[in-house]
């Protein structure tokens, strides 16, 4: 197996406490140049891992010996940052969410297939063992027919941990384009449909921005989904939880209820139908709030499929653009008040609904 050589583009605090940390873990992988608008931080990066400093992201692109580029820029540059490096013949991580909008999320998939390289996106929640557990139960009917959900991801915002604070561009609408719903709820929109393993096709919420002033994004969003099987669900994220972090999932289903990352002592606790409790600890889910994982499996998934040509990512460009679509009908129906269909834009395009 050879090494992957990676070249990183953005280094607040997403790249420095999970992107750089696990390249350096990785065996097969390695940071060969990183690049930030601001040179001082590309340059004290480079210098930590001994990689080559850039501050335009198309001079990174360009440099031959890189294999693969992470963007891990502000979200209005991961298309253009994605597709400039399909396009030079390099594979790519992109951090959620994959793009600002669908058209954006479509010239992205477009230029991967054009390139024949690899274009996976940061959806880290599908590697937490607790939620490949649940998946595993649910595919072999131990909950029986699922009826409904709550998946929720709120925290005290971006300020308290982005390099910038209260100036991050997590605030502004012409860099981020969505708060909260862009930076938390997509994951769990990724994850809903990875636990089910089914679309999602109708949406409705409520979405508004209640607790930072100096935002012109949304902080808080309740969204009320339904699945292309009908099971019917909620998903809420928010910048405003004053308390500890709250990634907690639960699944509701004919024989049973999955409780996962709600316990502090049990990542999966199984509630049967008969009285029966069956609690698993699996290890922690990875916060922003304390170290709880070393490894968020991305990286090594990307190297591995890389490297090893694996096919079976859950984690693809095209899971990416689902996940979004959720967020982006939310929005969609906040403004209109009205319940936003997925299913009807699959019909568009000609996919099978």
């Amino acid at each position: 197996m050879k090494t992957l050589r990676v070249g990183v583009v953005g280094l607040g605090s997403i790249a420095r406490n999970r992107h750089l940390p696990e390249l350096e873990n990785n065996p097969n992988t390695e940071i060969t140049a990183v690049c930030d608008v601001v040179p001082s931080r590309s340059e004290e990066i480079a210098k930590e891992y001994n990689a080559t400093a850039y501050t335009e992201y198309e001079e990174l692109i360009e440099d031959p010996r890189i294999d693969a580029v992470i963007v891990c820029a502000a979200n209005h540059l991961h298309a253009p940052v994605s597709i400039a490096a399909l396009q030079a013949g390099k594979h790519v991580l992109c951090e959620k969410p994959m793009a600002t909008t669908l058209e954006e999320a479509d010239d992205m998939i477009a230029a991967q297939k054009a390139s024949g390289k690899l274009l996976l996106i940061a959806h880290n929640q599908c590697f937490v063992p607790s939620h490949q557990k649940a998946r595993e139960m649910i595919q072999n009917g131990e909950l029986g027919k699922i009826y409904s959900f709550r998946t929720t991801f709120g925290h005290g915002g971006p300020e308290q941990w982005s390099i910038d604070g209260k100036n991050s561009w997590f605030f502004d609408k012409d860099k981020a384009y969505i708060g909260a719903l862009g930076d938390l709820g997509v994951h769990k929109s990724h994850l809903i449909e990875f636990l089910l393993d089914e679309p999602i096709h109708e949406v409705a919420a409520f979405v508004d921005t209640l607790a930072k002033p100096y935002a012109d994004v949304d902080d808080n969003a309740v969204a009320v989904l339904r699945t292309k099987s009908g099971i019917i669900g909620t998903l809420t994220a928010s910048w405003s939880y004053v308390a500890e972090e709250d990634n907690s999932t639960i699944i509701y289903g004919e024989k049973g209820v999955i409780r996962l990352e709600e316990s502090p002592e049990y990542s999966l606790v199984v509630e049967y139908h008969n009285g029966n409790r069956s609690n698993h600890s699996l290890g922690a889910i990875q916060t922003n709030d304390s170290q709880t994982q070393s490894n968020s499996g991305v990286v090594d998934a990307f190297a591995s499929c890389v490297l090893e040509n694996n096919s079976t990512c859950p984690i693809t460009a095209e899971k990416g653009r689902s996940a979004l679509a959720v967020i982006l009908a939310a929005l969609d129906s906040n403004g209109t008040k009205k319940i936003i269909s997925l299913a009807a834009e699959a019909v568009e395009k000609g996919e099978q609904v």
